[in-house]
């Protein structure tokens, strides 16, 4: 996607501001204290960088295949990694300018937000086959899957709502309002409980009734969103504000604000060792937050214009999609 594309993107973004608010609860000034037994991130380096398509925007890892799916929003394919060689395996061809991307680990079925056509790919892992199209809002942006539900939520960024697709059957059986330019959105399975960012506000989404049951402020231009599940703590990019939100998911309010790099867009989440990562932009770096102290514990060099950012826990390997670059840069972070 180039500059002009993206600075769409996060104008529709930042307008979400100027939407209403609905049920906001306060926020926290403090957050209790995390369990000592939490391990301090381990350290990351860089172990390989890895040609893809042009202008990669969306990265996903299915753990159980160890297979990283890199969206290539300029020639409209995915490019599929084998985790172990961090080798591009195969190119798959979907919609036009594809963006966000989210693997349901359970049934092997990857899940592309195509944001110029408005619609979504459904890729078989096995065979990486796209075997349906499911068409959603306008401007698709971000998608997260649920893999107890098999439900995948499609943020529009166009009506500020989302799509909610059954995976069984590939079909969209809800739509939720929510804040207008929705654009990243991020799933607990074990809550059921789904996290839209929407301007400088997330919505939180219950998934057993497809209704908005709280709207936490957050900081400027809200960008990616992760959720650790063991915790049940969430994680916002802020673009404009330069900082992670940590949400309360018991709480639905925020209990700290971490400074980190230049126009954080990007976020994931390992849970197995409580550790967020998040993709800069504008600096070219990955900063290490432990989610024990809510402090940075390192910033890790990428490639150009880090956009996405994904987690294999198994193997604790991150994978950052370097928009500027064309390339994903291998982070390893310590031992298995």
């Amino acid at each position: 996607m180039n500059f002009t594309q993206r600075a769409l993107i996060l104008v529709t973004a930042a307008a979400a501001s100027l939407a209403p608010v609905i049920a906001t609860p306060a926020a926290a000034t403090s957050r209790s204290p995390a369990s000592t037994s939490d391990p301090a991130p381990a350290a990351c380096r860089v172990t390989a960088t890895i040609p893809v398509g042009p202008d990669p925007e969306g990265v996903a890892a299915n753990p159980k295949t160890n297979r990283i799916y890199v969206t290539n929003s300029d020639n409209s394919t995915v490019s599929v990694i084998r985790g172990r060689t961090s080798t591009v395996v195969a190119t798959v061809r979907v919609g036009r300018l594809p963006f966000g991307v989210t693997a349901n680990p359970k049934t092997n079925r990857i899940y592309v937000a195509n944001f110029g056509n408005n619609t979504v790919s459904v890729i078989r892992g096995r065979t990486s086959t796209v075997v349906a199209t499911v068409h959603v809002g306008r401007f698709p942006e971000g998608n997260a899957a649920n893999s107890k539900t098999n439900r995948i939520y499609v943020a529009n960024g166009g009506p500020g709502s989302v799509s909610v697709i059954r995976g069984r059957t590939s079909t969209v059986t809800a739509t939720i309002r929510v804040g207008f330019g929705a654009t990243r959105v991020a799933a607990n399975p074990k809550t059921n409980t789904i996290y839209v960012a929407n301007g400088s506000t997330v919505s939180v989404v219950s998934g057993r009734t497809n209704t908005v049951t709280a709207t936490v402020p957050v900081g400027d231009t809200a960008g990616g969103v992760a959720v650790n599940p063991k915790t049940n703590t969430i994680y916002v990019a802020n673009v404009g504000s330069g900082s992670v939100s940590v949400i309360s998911g018991r709480t639905s309010m925020v209990t700290a604000t971490v400074p980190v790099g230049v126009e954080p867009i990007g976020i994931a989440v390992n849970p197995k060792t409580n550790t967020i990562y998040v993709a800069n932009l504008m600096d070219n770096t990955v900063s290490v937050i432990s989610g024990r102290t809510d402090t940075v514990a390192a910033t890790v060099p990428a490639g150009r214009e880090p956009f996405a950012i994904a987690a294999d826990p198994k193997t604790n390997t991150i994978y950052v999609a370097n928009s500027g670059s064309d390339t994903v840069s291998v982070l390893r972070c310590g031992k298995r």
